[in-house]
């Protein structure tokens, strides 16, 4: 059940202890299908379906619609990227490979060190398609992390007519976003053509105070080649700016309420507390510095670029190129009572600032002979990446503004910097497979993949002073992977009926990161790495997959069973302050998970269509634990975070120029700790869309009014969980609530 309004919430099941211990008609349109497309284990979701949407919605809650995938975000469009969780089937999100146009996107994570997000890549206005592989994820997938997975997002191509495409939305707490597309349409013969876009989205927290703010610039140009080949250039320019949420702790929740936020903009109040002079109960916690954060903030700009060839040598052979760069500036901070300025005020601002600087391509042929398709190709990168730390003073109270969160101007002059860090990391993939069809209606598909990724780097900084420690880790690690296969095959038995299989060996290289912040690098001292670097092993996993699928006019129906064997798990653990944490990394060994999905659509009559899914899921660990000393009897016990029963449905119903769509969703019960004593409800999350379209006004075409409602029945529940980690025991600062019923409306025309 959802969480009650009250500030008590008693179907959480507490602790007896506390640890703080965390391990996108006759006009052109980008509508290229009108429903949801599927093959073998891949599911292809359009424009379409980004649509149904509030515009500029993160393009991962479209897929979060599928059974067994689970998106939790704290606000209700999934902006902040620091509250926004992606879930497939039990793999977090840095466990999954992402892709634009071919452009590998790197783990999506906050502070993401070797990619970005979809939501900073594209408009999802100007997505055409996203292909969701729950299974293994494809050999030629250019990723160093798909353990359980992979999502390729293609941008649309600029159609080629001359159009302008402009949607407006309004919502609650002030929510305003602007999109505007420029379509070229042919400028010659030969047909080159290009679209250019700007977004701009603005609102205010829900509770709280403070912006989510996000511009964004795409363009494309298409030029053909003959009749079956072209050269492609993609663009995006991203500027995201936000002030996050505050991070609950089950105490926080029991104590102060759902609605606790940071003191943002009240200086006084956070002044005031950081010296004991409580005005709002923080005092009534059993945690109340962590209570009391000023503010916390993210600013991240980011440059991506790609070149992209389709070249057809031969009537059975292609040639296929992505060449690409990528530029990002990340800052990240909050003003906290942990550590005092200079000048004497309670307070200091404390600021990660990160970049990032990579390049590469992916190259590869396709040759068909036969009954045979051979696919091969390379995939190459170098990034670098780095992660410092600052501290900032803070004014006494009455003596000047505090500084401003989200602008990097604020930032020019810190008091000190805690410590930095450097990595060069060199990734190098190829790829061979090859898909035989053995019968018209049955293939079957043979790769496998190898992997060598070597990084280099570690500490630049270091104030002994605040870390405690004489020297900071730096250093080397290996991942590297001969031969990863991949094997499956797909047999349509009868006519709308298909039965599939899937079985792939998969590897993920050491995350990067800054010190204490999770990864092998961020264990507390040299000495510790060096330690680290004669046992460490990666991730690794087998995946297997049985699927079947029937799809007619009437019915589409789908069930898979799967199971999931992985190995060396890492997990980061950590004590004292989410501020100041003391961590180490520990293989906490196996897992295995046993799990079924099943959907059901049904499309009784004309321009109705009503789907239900169902899907389960058994995660545990398998291995007991010794850190510091002490033992932990983890085996058996089920992954925190991802819930074993999830039920989704919907209901969408188009009447002339008029549609309208249900969906609810059921989220079962969460661990919150590796031990399974602490634990958050399962809840009840529906919404509402309507759509009505005008035709064509005057100069204006495709004229369209659109309403949308998020938590309908406005239910208070808990969302992402494990943004600060997880502890072995008891209870933890780190989730978030969910945002409350919010309204959204947009009118889109065309011209």
């Amino acid at each position: 059940m959802a969480l009650p309004k009250q500030a008590g919430v008693k179907k959480i099941t507490r602790a007896k202890g506390r640890a703080r211990a965390a391990i996108s008609s006759g006009e052109e349109s980008v509508n290229v299908v009108t429903r949801r497309a599927s093959h073998g284990s891949n599911e292809i979701m359009t424009a379409r379906d980004i649509e149904k949407f509030v515009p500029g919605t993160n393009p991962l809650k479209v897929i979060a619609q599928q059974p067994g995938v689970l998106l939790t975000a704290a606000d209700p469009m999934g902006q902040d990227s620091w509250a926004t969780q992606l879930y497939v089937r039990g793999f977090f999100q840095d466990q999954l490979g992402f892709t634009l146009d071919g452009i590998p996107l790197g783990e999506l994570t906050y502070r993401n060190y070797n990619g970005l997000g979809i939501n900073q890549a594209i408009s999802p206005d100007n997505i055409s398609r996203m292909d969701v592989s729950q299974g293994a994820g494809a050999v030629d997938t250019p990723s160093t992390n798909n353990l359980g997975g992979a999502i390729s997002f293609v941008s649309m191509d600029p159609t080629r007519k001359r159009q302008i495409d402009i949607s407006q939305t309004f919502g609650s707490n002030s929510a305003f976003r602007t999109f505007v597309r420029l379509n070229s349409g042919d400028l010659n013969a030969s047909g080159t053509r290009f679209f250019v876009s700007y977004a701009r989205s603005n609102s205010e927290k829900w509770k709280g105070s403070g912006p989510l703010f996000d511009q964004k610039v795409n363009a494309k140009l298409v030029q053909p080649i003959g009749e079956n080949s072209e050269i492609s250039a993609f663009f995006d320019w991203d500027d995201q700016q936000y002030l996050s949420y505050q991070d609950l702790s089950l105490n926080y929740l029991h104590t102060l309420g759902p609605r606790l936020d940071n003191f943002y903009p009240n200086y006084k109040g956070a002044y005031l507390a950081a010296q004991g002079i409580f005005t709002n109960g923080q005092d009534k916690s059993n945690d109340p510095l962590d209570a009391m954060f000023y503010d916390s903030s993210a600013i991240a700009r980011d440059y991506l670029g790609g070149l992209k060839a389709h070249i057809t040598l031969a009537d059975n052979l292609t040639w296929d190129s992505v060449a690409y760069g990528h530029s990002n500036l990340g800052w990240g901070g909050y003003a906290s009572p942990f550590a005092s300025s200079p000048n004497g005020a309670p307070l200091r601002y404390q600021e990660h600032q990160g970049s990032i600087a990579r390049y590469g391509f992916t190259t590869g042929v396709t040759y068909q002979i036969a009954h045979n398709t051979i696919n091969s190709g390379v995939w190459y990168e170098n990034n670098r990446y780095m992660m410092d730390y600052f501290a900032y003073q803070m004014p006494l109270l009455g003596e000047g503004k505090p500084l401003n969160p989200l602008s990097m101007s604020s930032f020019r002059n810190p008091i000190g910097q805690l410590w930095g860090t450097t990595y060069n990391t060199n990734t190098f993939e190829y790829h061979l497979q090859d898909t035989y069809r053995i019968l018209k209606n049955l293939s079957v598909h043979a790769g496998f993949r190898s992997m060598l990724v070597t990084t280099h780097g570690g500490a630049t900084a270091n104030d002994v002073a605040y870390t405690g420690q004489s020297e900071l880790p730096s250093g080397s690690l290996t991942t590297a992977a001969a031969f990863l296969p991949h094997i499956s095959a797909n047999w349509r038995f009868l006519p709308g009926h298909e039965l599939y299989f899937d079985i792939s060996q998969n590897k993920r290289a050491y995350a990067q990161g800054g010190y204490q912040m999770g990864q092998a690098w961020g264990v507390t001292n040299q000495a510790t790495f060096h330690e680290l670097q004669k046992t460490i092993k990666p991730e690794s996993d087998w995946a297997y997959e049985l699927g079947y699928r029937y799809n007619s006019n009437l019915i589409s129906a789908s069930l898979n069973l799967y199971r999931v064997n992985f190995f060396n798990r890492l997990q980061s653990m950590a004590s004292a302050s989410i501020v100041d944490p003391v961590s180490t990394v520990v293989n906490v060994g196996s897992v295995t998970m046993n799990g079924v999905d099943a959907a059901f659509t049904i499309r009784p009559i004309k321009n109705l269509s009503i789907y239900n899914s169902i899907s389960y899921n058994d995660s545990r660990y398998g291995s007991d634990i010794t850190s510091a000393g002490v033992a932990y009897h983890q085996a058996g016990k089920k992954v925190v975070n991802y819930p074993d029963f999830m039920y989704k449905a919907g209901v969408d119903y188009t009447y002339k120029r008029m549609s309208a769509h249900f969906d609810v969703n059921y989220i079962g019960k969460r661990y919150l700790s590796y031990m399974n004593d602490t634990s958050v409800p399962g809840y009840w999350l529906a919404n509402l869309g309507a759509k009505y379209q005008l035709g064509t006004k005057g100069f204006l075409k495709n004229m369209t009014f659109e309403f949308n409602v998020y938590n309908l029945f406005n239910s208070s529940y808990i969302s992402t969980m494990g943004e600060n980690g997880n502890p072995f025991m008891g209870d933890y600062q780190s989730f978030m609530i969910g945002a409350p019923r919010q309204y959204f409306g947009t009118v889109r025309a065309r011209f």
